[in-house]
């Protein structure tokens, strides 16, 4: 007998993106990834930016890093040094212990969200 998975979709709060679990006679859950600080971080400085209605660009120009390394680390593909994210931090009149606070609250916000679902 041959049946297809059933895919379900499931939208978590404070979770960028919907996480897809399969189900089928062989397949218990699909593999879920667990939240990534350079994620957390890049959601954070992105937030910041838009918040103030600057552009890559200013930001980039200011903190003096280049506008597609600026934007690898706002989607979460780059990991930002500290003397980058000092800089970002500084361009953004964010101070850097305000940044990495809200960002220990979000990451671990979403580690709870997704240890709820991993126990599902």
């Amino acid at each position: 007998m041959n049946q297809t998975p059933v895919t379900q979709t499931r939208n978590i709060p404070g979770v960028a993106h919907a996480i897809r679990i399969a189900a089928s006679p062989s397949t218990v859950a699909a593999p879920v990834k667990p939240v990534l600080l350079r994620q957390v971080i890049g959601d954070q400085l992105r937030a910041r930016r838009l918040e103030q209605g600057r552009t890559l660009r200013e930001v980039s120009r200011t903190a003096q890093v280049s506008l597609g390394y600026l934007s690898e680390v706002e989607r979460g593909h780059k990991e930002a040094s500290s003397e980058l994210l000092a800089s970002i931090c500084s361009a953004l009149n964010a101070p850097l212990h305000d940044v990495l606070i809200d960002v220990a609250a979000d990451l671990a916000r979403r580690d709870r969200a997704f240890d709820r679902v991993m126990s599902v």
